[in-house]
């Protein structure tokens, strides 16, 4: 009975980490449109250039990311803060933006290949790099896990006993018996 219990959870658990992998990535896949369209939409149809038109379309996608992520994706996590979560997540955001910046600079100005084959190649490796970074950093902080509910009898829970019968835990058998303060608690 107890293995049961234990294949159940751990299935229930695979299960939910499967189904937030895949809001995860749907939200990640139309981000991921936004940022690599916005930017190639800023560089090569309005002429910004490389780095720049790369941050403001990472900020417009990341924005997007991180309301999908915290009204779908994460929606079942305890929420620290709408205003907490979103600068933490702009924050590690900005970390997760450093592989594909360094990338693009170092394709166009290093090498001083200015066509679009080449920043498109160069972004693409550079946002793969730093969804890896998100991903890992939004579970750990951003999104926190929500806490687990205790498994344990409430007080006052009714419980089934070996012989059938239903006893109340932590109700008191006699109403002459007085509470007395719980040292751990009382200062």
């Amino acid at each position: 009975m107890r293995d049961v219990q234990l294949l159940r959870r751990a299935y229930e658990r695979f299960a939910a980490l499967i189904h937030e992998l895949i809001k995860f990535g749907l939200v990640g896949a139309i981000a991921f449109v936004i940022d690599f369209g916005g930017t190639n939409l800023l560089r090569f149809g309005v002429g910004m250039g490389p780095l720049f038109s790369k941050v403001v379309a990472t900020i417009v996608a990341a924005t997007f990311a991180y309301l999908g992520n915290r009204f779908w994706t994460y929606r079942h996590r305890e929420q620290s803060g709408l205003a907490r979560e979103y600068v933490l997540f702009f924050v590690l955001n900005g970390f997760g933006l450093l592989p594909p910046l360094l990338l693009i600079g170092f394709v166009t100005y290093s090498l001083g290949l200015h066509d679009a084959v080449s920043y498109n190649i160069a972004q693409f490796v550079g946002v793969g790099l730093g969804t890896l970074f998100r991903l890992w950093s939004y579970k750990k902080w951003v999104f926190l896990a929500a806490p687990e509910l205790a498994e344990e009898p409430t007080v006052g829970a009714a419980v089934g006993t070996a012989e059938g019968a239903v006893e109340r835990v932590g109700a008191r058998p006699h109403s002459d018996v007085k509470a007395q303060p719980d040292p751990l608690t009382t200062s």
